[in-house]
């Protein structure tokens, strides 16, 4: 059986305030194609298909219009609601869609109910794991104590007690959305830090002959096995070296795998630049940049003047200044937002309370803090989530 791994297309979302929208419809169109022209069995989209919870009327439009294409092919698609995603407004009509297809997967209740599919070698049972907030699915997993390695081991324990109901032979594949440990984030994921912790082990999905995964918007494989998609297109300059595309899976009669990157489009590359601006100005190799989105770091010792003006003489399409002036040894300063940089929200509060009080939080007041900052995240997600 082949399947076509995708996730993340945030659709809606803007890339420093240029809208994506006709890129993104470029992409769908793309993947249409894609599905027909290398006989695709079966569309597998794990997570966050819009950027927000109530998404603007454009990206729904897009969404309809991508639900219909892939219906008209006949081809199934199975998808599930990742961080990003409110999973009650996406699951709308999911009974209705799936007659045409269309399979989603937003209810946690429903993750050991797999949509079944079926090829000459047999059956392939195909399990959607929405994104499982903790604090908000424990009572359903009953669990006292909700972190995301718990809610998700027992979710994948519903997996493996119904697949050990199904006939000999059965090939697995789950959807699932989720940071998997040995991922390389990028700057465009939103923290989905609970309890301190972020990942999961790769060894929680044991038991199935594919993972789909989707949250880490770099196309990577944790295993043969275990593979992120990545999104579609970059969402941020974190993402200049990423290579955009998709899984093509092949699911042999015996389960093994094997996988086939097909690239995307990209409608304009993203690229970050670094020096002094009349280095860049003038600078010959740059000019394989000049039709990129450019993000500028300027290590002028001094400010120069009109700095964003002068850049998009040559740039034109430069979104983004950083300025990160050349010091001397004796002057080690660093910018405000470089010191926070790749820093988790608990660490800052920490860090500002060995800043106001002298001495660093104890063991207690870190949980304290760990659990003030659940207890927001999980608020926003039901918030989002609330009609």
């Amino acid at each position: 059986m082949r399947l076509l791994h995708t996730s993340d297309w945030h659709l809606g979302r803007s890339f420093h305030r240029v809208g994506m929208l006709g890129a993104q419809a470029e992409f769908i169109g793309h993947l249409v194609t894609t599905v027909r022209e290398r006989d695709v069995d079966a569309v597998l989209v794990a997570g966050d298909v819009y950027d927000r919870a109530v998404p603007p009327l454009a990206a729904v439009e897009l969404f309809d219009d991508a639900l219909h294409r892939l219906a008209d092919l006949g081809v199934p698609t199975v998808m599930i609601s990742g961080n990003h995603d409110s999973a009650r407004r996406l699951g709308v009509g999911a009974g209705l869609i799936g007659r045409a297809g269309i399979h989603l997967r937003t209810e946690p209740s429903a993750c050991g109910t797999p949509v079944l599919l079926r090829d000459a070698s047999g059956d392939v049972a195909v399990y959607g794991l929405p994104y499982l907030e903790p604090a908000l699915v424990k009572d359903e997993f009953a669990l006292d104590k909700p972190g995301h390695e718990a809610v998700l081991a027992a979710a994948m324990d519903r997996v493996r007690a119904d697949l050990a109901t199904r006939a000999p032979g059965t090939r697995s594949v789950v959807l699932a959305h989720a940071f998997v440990t040995g991922g390389e984030a990028s700057d465009s994921e939103r923290d989905i830090t609970v309890g301190g912790v972020a990942s999961v082990p790769a060894g929680v999905f044991d038991g199935v002959d594919y993972v789909a995964l989707g949250h880490l918007h770099g196309c990577q494989t944790l295993t043969d096995r275990v593979r992120y998609s990545g999104s579609p297109l970059a969402y941020s300059f974190s993402e200049a070296e990423h290579r955009k595309s998709m899984w093509l899976v092949d699911l042999d009669a015996d389960g093994a795998v094997t996988a086939e990157r097909v690239d995307c489009p990209v409608p304009r590359a993203p690229a970050r630049i670094r020096g002094r601006l009349d280095d860049l100005l003038a600078d010959p190799a740059l000019a394989r940049h000049e039709e990129a989105w450019i993000e500028a770091t300027l290590t002028d010792p001094v400010r120069p003047h009109d700095p964003m003006a002068r850049l998009t003489e040559r740039f034109p399409h430069a979104l983004s200044l950083v300025f990160e002036p050349e010091r001397t040894p004796d002057e080690p300063r660093v910018s405000y937002s470089r010191r926070l940089a790749d820093r988790s929200d608990q660490e800052i509060a920490e860090d500002f309370v060995t800043h106001v009080r002298g001495a660093g939080p104890d063991a207690a007041e870190r949980a304290v803090l760990r659990d003030a900052f659940d207890a927001v995240r999980a608020d926003r997600t039901l918030r989002e989530a609330t009609p």
